[in-house]
């Protein structure tokens, strides 16, 4: 009887983690779609300048007139544009730089794991900016300022994966046949580390979101007329002292909600792709 409800409540949690998942996940696709249906036409410069929030303007306008709504909501899609790109090129690092370090010897494992800690060692924003700065600003500036910074404590969690797995009897057997480190890199050793380079991606992404809005807040990123949340909130600190506090909160606040949708989903695929470790 014990263990029938101790089966049940497992069930229960598990369909909790489901429901929270699917939430998540709609509410992320519904900021995608609002990004797209809503017209770019209240970007433009009009009359309506300054106006609190009100049923034709739900997060007010600023101080040129544009809708509030229409910029924190494109600005998101950009920032999820961003984070989807910068996380993927982020873990094709980190997964090539474990994968060699645990399979191309002593020598590669040490310059890699040097490497990993140089990159710790130094606090990330400072990291970025200089990356930024050097690379010119720009997209290009901010996705390689990020993504040269957020692959080390995956690559060490790959690096960790593959070196249990290496010595497994398959890939002794793969050796014996006289395959290649990239041979059996390639066929044995990527698709059993998948589903945690999938995690780290999905764990990766609210970093990648939070860090691209500091370095555009910081002017280190995209030109002003662009809708991005950090340059929302780069300006409206010149305007909240006036008590214009809709140009603040409504985009930090869903700035911060999107955030932890995903890294609720992250966590949330974590324990359900692990119901050993859930359960304990």
């Amino acid at each position: 009887m014990a263990k029938l409800l101790s089966v049940q409540e497992g069930l229960n949690v598990r369909k909790k983690m489901i429901l929270s998942l699917a939430f998540s996940s709609g509410f992320l696709l519904a900021i995608l779609i609002f990004s797209f249906w809503l017209s770019s036409d209240n970007l433009r410069l009009s009359s309506a300048k300054n106006l609190a929030p009100d049923l034709d303007h739900i997060f007010g306008t600023d101080w040129l007139g544009r809708d509030m709504f229409t910029r924190t909501i494109k600005g998101l899609r950009l920032s999820l544009t961003l984070g989807a790109f910068t996380s993927l090129l982020s873990v094709l690092i980190a997964t090539a730089m474990g994968i060699c370090a645990a399979t191309f010897g002593k020598a590669v494992d040490a310059a890699i794991s040097w490497l990993i800690d140089l990159f710790i060692g130094m606090p990330h924003l400072v990291f970025m900016v200089l990356i930024c700065f050097i690379a010119g600003g720009g997209v290009y500036g901010i996705v390689l300022g990020i993504s040269l910074t957020h692959w080390t404590a995956l690559a060490r969690l790959v690096r960790s994966e593959v070196l249990q797995i290496k010595n497994a009897e398959y890939i002794q057997i793969s050796k014996s046949y006289g395959k290649s480190a990239w041979y059996i890199a390639r066929k044995h050793i990527l698709p059993t580390i998948f589903p945690q380079i999938m995690i780290g991606f999905l764990l990766m992404f609210p970093h990648v979101i939070l860090h691209e809005a500091a370095l555009t807040f910081l002017g280190f990123g995209l030109s002003p007329q662009t809708p991005a949340v950090g340059i929302i909130l780069s300006e409206a600190m010149n305007h909240i002292s006036t008590g214009k506090w809709w140009l603040v909160v409504f985009p930090g606040a869903l700035l911060v909600i999107v955030v932890k949708s995903f890294d609720s989903i992250g966590e949330k695929l974590r324990i359900l792709m692990e119901p050993a470790s859930s359960n304990e």
